[in-house]
């Protein structure tokens, strides 16, 4: 498997498990709470995959920077959390330092 399909595969499961764990209310619901577990055992098992050929630094600052902006969108766009402008220059300076790293880092593995 690429090392990027699987960051990417582990990125988007940590965003499911992620929007799960406020549906699970506490971990009150069982559905929500099934879909954190596997969510979060999925995102770890695909990140430990992309740590074969991607540098730890460098694979954390895509996930965790991935995540949060995607989590955010999901939370403004279907769970109507509000942003206001220092939220969002932040998540855009998050976005931006993943972008530097992508585009311009000999450390990420390319």
């Amino acid at each position: 498997m690429h090392i990027w399909l699987a960051l990417a595969i582990a990125i988007a499961a940590e965003v499911v498990a992620t929007t799960a764990l406020k549906a699970s209310e506490g971990f009150t619901r069982s559905l929500p709470s099934l879909v954190v577990v596997l969510g979060y055992g999925c995102a770890f098992f695909f990140l430990a995959q992309a740590l074969r050929g991607i540098p730890v630094g460098v694979a954390y600052a895509v996930w965790s920077g991935a995540g949060i902006v995607l989590v955010s969108l999901i939370a403004w766009i279907f769970l109507g959390q509000r942003l206001d402008m220092a939220a969002v220059f932040g998540i855009l300076l998050i976005l931006a330092g993943v972008t530097v790293i992508q585009l311009f880092s000999k450390a990420s593995a390319h």
